[in-house]
C-alpha cells in the first residue's frame, strides 16, 4: 500500500472541477436540481447498474411517483413494477421504506445531512456524501466503484480496492483531497467529475490516459501499470443451482406467484417455482394435471452476482383446474402482464411465449 503525503493531494479537486465544467456530463435527467428526493433516487437506481440504463427507469418512476410522499403513500405491488429489470430488488424495497421513514419521521422532507441520511435504509456512507454533495454543496467526498478506481491508478494501490484496509485507506484521501481544495469548492462539479472520469477516461478495460486531466500526477501511467490496476476481486468458483417453473395457462391468463419478500426476486411476481422436477410433478397432481416431458421447454441460464441459475420451464395449456389459487397466487390476463412486477428472465420467458401481448414496462 502506498505511503503518500497531502502533498500528493494538493490540486487534485481544483483539476477534476475544471475538466468536469469542460468535459463531464451535463445532461443527465437527474443533474441541474437540488431537489435530495429525486437525486437520492438517481443514487440509488445507479447502484450497480449503468446511466444508460438507468434515464428510462428514473423518468418513468417520477411521472408515477414525483415526491416522497407519493412514493410513501404507494404500495409495494405499485412500486415494484417500476422497477422491475432493474435487478438487485432489495434497493427497491429499501427505497419504498425510506420514503415511509422520511414521511413518518421527517414530516415529507428529505434529510441532507448524511448521518441523518446513513440512518435511513439503503443509504451507505457514499451515497449519503453525494446526496448531500449535490443537494448542498456540502463538503462530503464520495467513494464509490468509479472513485476507487480513479484512486486506484492515480496513487497506485495494487490491492482491490474493496479490502478493509485499502478501503479506509482511500476514504482517508477522498477527506484529504476535498480538504486540501479551495474554499468556494464546487462540489457538485467534484463530486460529478469524479463519477464521469471513473466511468469515461478511467474506465476499467480501456483507460484513455492521453485526455485525463489527472494524467501529470498518475503513478499507475507512469509506472505502465494502469491496465493491471485496479487488482480484480479474488475470483471464487460460482455456485450453480437449478430450478424449475410451471407456466400454467388458461382463458388467456398466466398463474403467477408472489416471492418472499427476502431472498432473490424479494416481493415480484413470478411463476410457481420447484427446486426439483419431483416437486413440480408433484404441485401438478394436487392440481390433477399431468405434466408430460413433452411440456418441459428448453432451459434458459440467469446469472445473479453470487451464483448461476439454471430455469427449466414446464408449459400446461388449459389448466382450468386451478379454480382457487393460494393466497400468494394470482391468474394474470396474458394483456395485463406489462404492468406486472416480473424478474428480468421470467419477463424474457414470457416475451418469447407470448409475443403479440409483449411484457414491456408500462
Amino acid at each position: 500500500m502506498p505511503a503518500l503525503s497531502l502533498a500528493s493531494t494538493a490540486g487534485f479537486a481544483q483539476t477534476v472541477v475544471a475538466w468536469q465544467r469542460v468535459y463531464g456530463r451535463h445532461d443527465l435527467p437527474w443533474q441541474g436540481t437540488r431537489d435530495p428526493y429525486r437525486i437520492w433516487l438517481s443514487e440509488i437506481m445507479l447502484q450497480q447498474t449503468q446511466v444508460a440504463t438507468v434515464i428510462a427507469y428514473y423518468t418513468r418512476f417520477l411521472e408515477r411517483f414525483p415526491d416522497v410522499q407519493a412514493l410513501a403513500a404507494a404500495t409495494q405491488d405499485e412500486v415494484m413494477p417500476y422497477w422491475a429489470g432493474l435487478g438487485y430488488y432489495a434497493r427497491a424495497r429499501n427505497l419504498h421504506r425510506c420514503a415511509q421513514i422520511v414521511c413518518e419521521q421527517w414530516q415529507g422532507r428529505f434529510p441532507t445531512n448524511p448521518e441523518d441520511l446513513q440512518q435511513l435504509p439503503g443509504i451507505g456512507r457514499s451515497t449519503a456524501a453525494a446526496i448531500a454533495a449535490f443537494s448542498t454543496g456540502m463538503r462530503t467526498p464520495i467513494l464509490d466503484g468509479n472513485v476507487k478506481r480513479v484512486f486506484a491508478r492515480y496513487f497506485s494501490f495494487r490491492e482491490h480496492p474493496g479490502l478493509r484496509l485499502v478501503e479506509q485507506r482511500m476514504w482517508a484521501l477522498a477527506e484529504d483531497i476535498v480538504a486540501q481544495g479551495p474554499a468556494d469548492l464546487d462540489m457538485v462539479a467534484y463530486t460529478q467529475g469524479m463519477m464521469d472520469l471513473g466511468a469515461s477516461l478511467c474506465s476499467r478495460g480501456k483507460p484513455q490516459c492521453d485526455a485525463c486531466p489527472l494524467a501529470q500526477g498518475c503513478q499507475a501511467r507512469a509506472d505502465g501499470t494502469q491496465h493491471l490496476i485496479p487488482a480484480p476481486k479474488p475470483r471464487k468458483a460460482i455456485p450453480e443451482r437449478e430450478c424449475h417453473v410451471l407456466i400454467l395457462e388458461n382463458a388467456q391468463a398466466v398463474l403467477l406467484q408472489r416471492r418472499p419478500s427476502s431472498g432473490i426476486w424479494g416481493g415480484l411476481w413470478t411463476l410457481p417455482q420447484f427446486d426439483t422436477e419431483a416437486e413440480l410433478q408433484q404441485a401438478c397432481r394436487h392440481y390433477g394435471l399431468a405434466c408430460a416431458k413433452d411440456r418441459r421447454m428448453a432451459s434458459m441460464v440467469h446469472v445473479f452476482t453470487h451464483f448461476k441459475l439454471t430455469i427449466t420451464p414446464w408449459h400446461l395449456t388449459n389448466a382450468s383446474v386451478v379454480t382457487e389459487p393460494a393466497a400468494d397466487q394470482q391468474w394474470a390476463a396474458l394483456s395485463r402482464l406489462p404492468s406486472v412486477a416480473l424478474p428480468a428472465p421470467i419477463k424474457k420467458l414470457l416475451e418469447g411465449l407470448y409475443p403479440t401481448h409483449g411484457t414491456q414496462l408500462l
